[in-house]
């Protein structure tokens, strides 16, 4: 099966990982078309790395209107669709997007059974080009993927009436993400809570400092990122008088050292008008480290930590703190939550895990007799 994957979030070199994993199942031919950087709003331009690349050809195109999530496109993406002539061609983009669009086009001039990928799990109604784009796609995709349940909900408001798959866009890598050492953990009594992200408002970051309060003083706290929220954490930890609690410090280079150095990671999001946790990639990666997660019900939050962790109200600050206590004061129930974490990833998200099911979904796009010469 000749597959085409177009992503522009491959430029990242551990995501590449999948590839290899896509790459290495039995009859895949992969080819994967990415742009040579990506400059993403609020964080800068990413440079196309080459990490992960055995097995597959991994293929570099000029972009237009770098930066522009929903209307930039690749120029000579049509070349390359027509030289690979895909079986599948995974189009890593939302369905309302004009590169969506353009590489679908391109996708079904030579028979290629197309899929998109949908994170958007807040509604709205696309103005036109953008709703033209997407009533495209809902007619000539062979499959939808979303990465969550309520852009599966959306897609189908919006009048797609096709196969569909809620599936993670990335998983992770469990010998890179993997559990500390036995008796690696300090054993002074202590209780580290972490927080890994961006430090802005609608994570849920001054919750986690109001309830660290309600909780005995062993219990420590560590905030690792940075954004336009800093000043307001400073100053709550300053009014609360937690300075010898907290512990905040600049992004890390090192995420797996930083989560294996935590009890539990908390991943407090608030849902706003114009945004609500889309997936929560932290979580997968500290449950991958055997550590305990609690997260608030914003979005995906509930669905991605499902039986393998704490669940509470977003919002509800005394709901959080008991939780973080439970985990503090029931050893037992930090143990098994930890085992449950772990294995969750194992079976549901690691890249490996991922790349066995994107290939069932591609599988039953398309049939050996309707692949295109």
């Amino acid at each position: 099966m000749r597959i085409l994957m177009l992503s522009k979030a491959l430029v990242s070199g551990p995501y590449q990982k999948k590839c290899e994993e896509l790459a290495a199942l039995p009859g895949v031919e992969l080819t994967v078309a990415v742009p040579s950087s990506w400059r993403e709003p609020r964080v800068g331009e990413l440079l196309l790395e080459r990490r992960y690349t055995q097995g597959y050809r991994l293929e570099a195109l000029p972009i237009a209107l770098n930066g522009r999530h929903h209307v930039h496109f690749y120029p000579t993406l049509k070349r390359l669709v027509h030289e690979v002539r895909p079986h599948v061609f995974h189009i890593d983009e939302e369905s309302f997007n004009l590169a969506t669009f353009q590489a679908m086009r391109a996708g079904k001039q030579v028979g290629a059974q197309c899929c998109f990928y949908n994170y958007a799990n807040i509604d709205r109604i696309y103005p036109p080009p953008f709703s033209l784009f997407e009533r495209y796609a809902f007619r000539h995709a062979a499959h939808a993927l979303a990465a969550n349940q309520e852009a599966a909900d959306i897609i189908r408001r919006h009048g797609y009436s096709g196969p569909l798959s809620i599936i993670a866009q990335f998983g992770v890598d469990p010998q890179l993400f993997a559990p500390a050492e036995p008796g690696a953990h300090a054993s002074d009594g202590s209780f580290t809570v972490g927080y890994i992200g961006r430090l802005v408002v609608e994570k849920g970051i001054l919750d986690l400092i109001d309830a660290l309060r309600l909780l005995p003083q062993t219990v420590q706290l560590r905030l690792i990122g940075d954004g336009d929220q800093r000043a307001a954490i400073l100053a709550r930890i300053a009014e609360h008088g937690l300075a010898t609690r907290v512990t905040l410090q600049p992004w890390a280079s090192d995420v797996p050292a930083e989560l294996r150095k935590l009890d539990a990671l908390v991943l407090p999001s608030h849902t706003t008008r114009t945004w609500k946790e889309q997936f929560g990639r932290i979580l997968i990666e500290a449950m991958s480290c055997a550590i305990p997660v609690v997260g608030s019900s914003s979005g995906e939050i509930p669905h991605v930590i499902g039986p393998a962790g704490l669940i509470f109200p977003e919002g509800d600050v005394q709901a959080l703190a008991e939780q973080l206590r439970q985990l503090y004061e029931r050893p037992q129930l930090h143990a098994e939550l930890a085992e449950r974490g772990h294995q969750r990833v194992l079976a549901e998200y690691t890249q490996a895990a991922l790349a066995r099911r994107y290939l069932a979904i591609y599988q039953s796009m398309t049939t050996l007799s309707s692949y295109p010469g």
